[in-house]
């Protein structure tokens, strides 16, 4: 890839599906994508594009021009799998009851799709790569399609963290029941889970890993 993407290929790239990458746009804009690398067209009908690992660093990126503190949230409107402990009206698709299910249910069968479009052997029952790199994002989405609840202000829930290592979360969740729970949930979604204790304040965790084969 040579250059960043033109102003037109950069919207294409900004709308594209938030959790399963695929793109809308002109045929040109469209090949124009792929031969930057930042996209793919998939082989089988509809030959729909998507965007490569590549595209995805592209769409996250912050513009020299506006960096500044960034809002780990997707802007309105934007799915997003709640991670716990967001603030009242922070949290991402800040809907409820039935039509979040829906979401969520959607969300999930789209990332399954994913799966199978991605994983060199078509797999569904392990992570791919778009998984990979938003961590935090897919353990959180493996748990609401799950049904488990994630923690508000006012209700505990689960709550799905960053850790200093590679390609790990970490899933905190209010007693051991329901942290076990979690953990055979991420299991069946793919992840390698194990329990431990914080040496400083002796909660329990999950240390979970999305799974290579």
């Amino acid at each position: 890839m040579t250059g960043p993407p033109t102003a037109a290929q950069r919207r294409v790239i900004d709308a594209a599906d938030p959790v399963t990458g695929r793109l809308r746009g002109t045929e040109a804009q469209l090949a124009a994508l792929v031969k930057r690398g930042l996209a793919f067209r998939h082989p089988r009908p509809p030959h729909d594009h998507f965007l490569t690992p590549a595209g995805h660093r592209v769409r996250e990126a912050v513009p020299e021009s506006t960096a500044g503190p960034v809002d780990p949230a997707p802007a309105g409107g934007v799915f997003a799998a709640r991670v716990g402990g967001e603030e009242e009206g922070e949290e991402p698709g800040a809907g409820s009851g039935p039509s979040r299910v829906r979401e969520v249910h959607s969300a999930w069968q789209g990332l399954l799709e994913l799966r199978r479009m991605t994983n060199p052997d078509g797999a569904t029952d392990r992570p791919c790569g778009w998984e990979r790199t938003h961590l935090v994002r897919a353990a959180a989405l493996a748990l609401e399609a799950a049904g488990h609840r994630p923690a508000r202000k006012d209700a505990d829930g689960y709550r799905v963290r960053a850790t200093p290592q590679p390609e790990a979360v970490a899933v905190y969740a209010p007693d051991g029941e329901a942290l076990r729970a979690c953990a055979a949930t991420l299991e069946g979604a793919g992840w390698q889970a194990g329990e431990y204790t914080e040496p400083r304040t002796r909660a329990r965790y999950l240390l979970a890993s999305p799974r290579r084969v």
